[in-house]
């Protein structure tokens, strides 16, 4: 629902008074351009998801003004970073105004005694890394989508990194951010006060409170990261297996190895190698007889990598992997931020190539639960594929989320033709999304492990999943977003308004 012509002049004449021209943007193009995300929406809807305005702030103060102006005008906030995200946590679902925060890129201070960093978040991690490596050091967030996501964008979804079986995931790797409420006001969360502590017993720890909560809690602008000394050696070898049943076996035998310097191990199931093999996109030779995957990687120093390496390629042998080379092992990890840089194409059931966009739905599942899992996913899958050539299954792959290898990130990759991709075809992708959500509940995991769950279809099934919690979290959001600017129209998070007061109803 955007605002009239008006209400946008009124809304910029108040931002004229805490922000420049030219850091506000009214145009088409500056619109459009970030209305969009990878996840697929409908294109002939794309104008439903725009907002109003553009604005472009370069501090925490600045940031708080505009929330300040939009909480009293009570005009909707969206916060956008990189634009990464797949489950449309930047898209505006009601006009207002969207907080670009890309100028927020400043190091502000380098800790080398303490090894931490304090960045805005509208910092590249890629870019961040270039900073830091002449200082022996790394931030090892590291997200598919790497090249190009920032570190507010990780902050609001709870980011999952590659290599988080080494050395965590944002949750462990961010310290203490500054957050501003949708009121406006400024707060500073962290484990206690300090902006350098991992760990406290002070009160509550809101920390987690005000990550992966899409932007509707309010939005982060100054971080505090934790570093790690770069890696002297890393290690990725690859193995084939022709079944599934020994590659899973093996999988779960090298997260639960107790090598120090293990980053992470992903299986790759027949679907995906299928793919992989049919569009020519990996550096992996697919002959006929493979049928799964594994990938384990290391990162630490030469010595400690190399006796783990052993340690990890015995137990490869025992369950009788095919090892695929040093070239291709290293190739193919190297490749593995590509997906969010070239273009991607599927295939109908006749066999004609035609551009799709990538999606994925993902779930943290326990590593007893795989293989049922991916049996019921894929077959929501093929019947998608059966009613319309829009779907194509792309396979699965299921990663740990830890080195002892609990639970995995498990994800199921579809292609969507998105020029075809009408309103029919968009209510048989929800409710796939649903019932893929569904199985996840089912086989005791969680709707999203990474990418969040505030899109329709495996959003409906959130306050299920989180029982009491699910209540706790409208009673949060009703306290802190009184007038609920904050990225409103996500989560259900309306239901803590009800009718005629600014929510679902208003």
């Amino acid at each position: 629902m955007s605002m009239t012509i008006d209400d946008v002049d009124t809304v910029v004449r108040a931002l004229a008074t805490v922000l420049a021209d030219e850091q506000i943007l009214t145009g088409k193009a500056d619109r459009y351009n970030r209305a969009r995300v990878p996840a697929p929406f409908p294109v002939h809807r794309w104008s439903e998801r725009l907002p109003d305005l553009v604005v472009l702030p370069t501090s925490t103060e600045q940031v708080a003004a505009v929330v300040k102006i939009a909480n009293d005008l009570r005009v909707p906030v969206v916060p956008r970073d990189g634009g990464t995200g797949l489950t449309d946590g930047a898209v505006p679902l009601r006009g207002g105004i969207l907080v670009d925060v890309k100028r927020m890129n400043q190091v502000h201070e380098l800790d080398l005694v303490n090894r931490t960093v304090t960045v805005g978040t509208g910092i590249n991690m890629l870019k961040l890394n270039e900073y830091l490596a002449p200082y022996g050091l790394f931030y090892p967030d590291n997200p598919a989508s790497y090249p190009c996501s920032l570190v507010g964008g990780r902050i609001g979804t709870s980011g999952w990194s590659l290599i988080g079986s080494r050395y965590g995931h944002t949750r462990d790797l961010v310290l203490s951010f500054d957050h501003v409420l949708p009121t406006g006001e400024i707060l500073h969360v962290g484990d206690g006060i300090g902006g350098k502590i991992t760990k406290s017993s002070s009160g509550y720890q809101l920390k987690h409170l005000f990550m992966g909560h899409q932007g509707t809690l309010g939005i982060a602008t100054k971080a505090t990261l934790k570093l790690f000394p770069k890696a002297e050696a890393e290690l990725s070898p690859f193995w084939s297996f022709d079944n599934y049943d020994d590659a899973y076996a093996c999988t779960g035998a090298l997260a639960r190895a107790g090598v120090a310097t293990f980053a992470g191990a992903v299986l790759f199931d027949e679907h995906k190698v299928a793919y992989l093999r049919r569009d020519d996109e990996a550096y992996i030779p697919q002959p006929t007889d493979v049928r799964a995957l594994v990938c384990a990687v290391m990162y630490g120093y030469d010595d400690e990598v190399r006796a783990g390496g052993r340690r990890l390629f015995r137990i490869a042998k025992e369950h009788g992997a095919r090892y695929l080379g040093d070239e291709i092992s290293e190739g193919d990890w190297a490749a593995r931020h590509d997906r969010y840089a070239t273009p991607l194409h599927g295939r109908t059931k006749d066999g004609q190539v035609v551009p799709m966009s990538w999606h994925c739905e993902d779930a943290a599942i326990n590593y007893s639960q795989l293989p049922s899992v991916t049996k019921a996913w894929h077959g929501i899958v093929a019947e998608l594929r059966r009613r319309t050539d829009v779907f194509d299954d792309w396979g699965m792959f299921a990663y740990t989320q830890g080195s002892t290898g609990a639970d995995y990130l498990t994800e199921i990759d579809i292609g969507i033709w998105e020029q075809q991709l009408d309103d029919r075809a968009w209510e048989l992708w929800v409710n796939a999304k649903r019932d893929i959500a569904r199985v996840s509940i089912d086989h005791g995991g969680s709707i999203s492990a990474c990418h969040g769950s505030c899109r329709e279809g495996e959003v409906d099934l959130v306050p299920e999943e989180l029982g009491r919690g699910f209540d706790v979290m409208l009673d949060i959001k009703r306290t802190l977003d009184p007038h609920n600017i904050m990225n409103p129209g996500k989560y259900h998070l309306d239901r803590a308004y009800g009718p005629g007061r600014d929510g679902e109803g208003g």
